[in-house]
């Protein structure tokens, strides 16, 4: 299994990439409405990242046939945007925005709230940025991915979620996925060290509130704690 290690101008042309990726992202944000379809959210990606000088990671990855995914509710991820898919007052999206820029790639993701999100649904997308947010202080040159997995996990149960198994986060570079694979869980002092230079994107899915990717972590069925 080969890992890529990145200099430092292939790290700038990934930086590029990802703030062509959060750009577009921020667009669809500003778009987002009840009777939109998510088959409108792709034209809206496919527009703006043409504008940028940017292609869409995902348009024929694997046979993926448009430039975004589209998650709602309890699509865990890869939602396939359809005209048949119209988002409703109190539904959640989650928008999978991936550019690639100068042969590298970047990739930024956000769940939203059509309208005002019920608590439960407030409570599942805090847990997951929170998740996400101890997975990112845990890396750094020397530590293992179960050190990260641990660090998501933990903060999960602790809010009385649990996280997705069946996905998780990988490397990116040169490819949109590649080595290595970052699980969401894990037990401290296990699995691979990560090494300077390394780029991985975690990522955060719930499959009762769709995903949310950024650098994310996999966030699955959760109740907020008694008293919460």
């Amino acid at each position: 299994m080969v890992f890529e290690r990145l200099g430092p101008s292939a790290i700038t042309k990934m930086r590029a990439a990802g703030a062509v990726a959060a750009a577009t992202l921020a667009v669809v944000a500003d778009a987002l409405r009840p009777g939109m379809s998510t088959a409108a959210i792709d034209r809206l990606v496919r527009a703006d990242t043409a504008r940028r000088g940017a292609r869409p990671s995902q348009l024929g990855y694997h046979g993926f046939p448009a430039s975004v995914c589209t998650s709602v509710n309890d699509v865990a991820c890869h939602g396939i945007p359809s005209e048949h898919v119209v988002l409703r007052a109190g539904d959640l999206v989650a928008v999978d925005v991936t550019s690639e820029l100068d042969g590298y790639h970047g990739d930024n993701c956000a769940t939203f709230s059509i309208g005002a999100p019920r608590p439960e649904a407030a409570h599942l997308i805090d847990t997951a940025r929170r998740c996400r947010d101890a997975g990112i202080a845990e890396v750094r040159h020397g530590v293992r991915l179960g050190d990260v997995g641990a660090a998501v996990e933990a903060v999960a149960r602790a809010a009385g979620c649990s996280v997705i198994r069946d996905v998780g986060g990988h490397g990116i570079g040169r490819r949109m996925h590649q080595p290595p694979h970052v699980h969401h869980f894990g037990v401290p002092g296990t699995g691979r060290r990560l090494r300077a230079g390394w780029r991985s994107r975690s990522s955060r899915s719930s499959p009762s509130a769709a995903r949310s990717y950024a650098r994310t972590t996999t966030v699955g069925p959760c109740a907020p704690p008694t008293g919460a």
